[in-house]
């Protein structure tokens, strides 16, 4: 069963995935990067383990997050994030703005913050 959803992401609480099976670490599956357009970058990721979407939309703004900083960029806007689950895996395809300034919206990320905040809560950012 596909199920999709349009995902705001916010700064705030950087709690690690919520997972299914007690203390079990969930297993970040890796992610692709691709540049869509200019400084449009689509993000696709893969967890298994997790409850839930929360843990693998988080996983996407952590690679976009890093993406951003390896650009030299210092902050991204969140556009959209399809969400997919099949047989214990969640997947997000996300797509993101980078850019050198804050972007206007309320869905923006400072990068430099959000890859510490994703290693302080051992999620990968690539």
């Amino acid at each position: 069963m596909k199920v999709w959803f349009i995902i705001g992401l916010a700064l705030a609480a950087c709690t690690g995935p919520q997972v299914s099976q007690g203390n079990a670490r969930p297993s970040y599956d890796g992610v692709q990067t691709q540049l869509l357009e200019g400084d449009l970058v689509g993000f696709n990721v893969a967890l298994r383990g997790a409850e839930g979407p929360d843990a693998v939309t988080r996983y996407a703004e952590c690679a976009a997050a890093q993406y951003t900083l390896i650009r030299g960029y210092g902050f991204a806007r969140h556009v959209r994030t399809n969400l997919d689950s099949r047989g214990g895996t969640w997947r997000a395809d996300a797509v993101y703005t980078i850019s050198p300034d804050l972007p206007a919206g309320a869905k923006t990320i400072d990068a430099e913050v959000t890859v510490a905040n994703c290693g302080a809560s051992g999620i990968p950012t690539a």
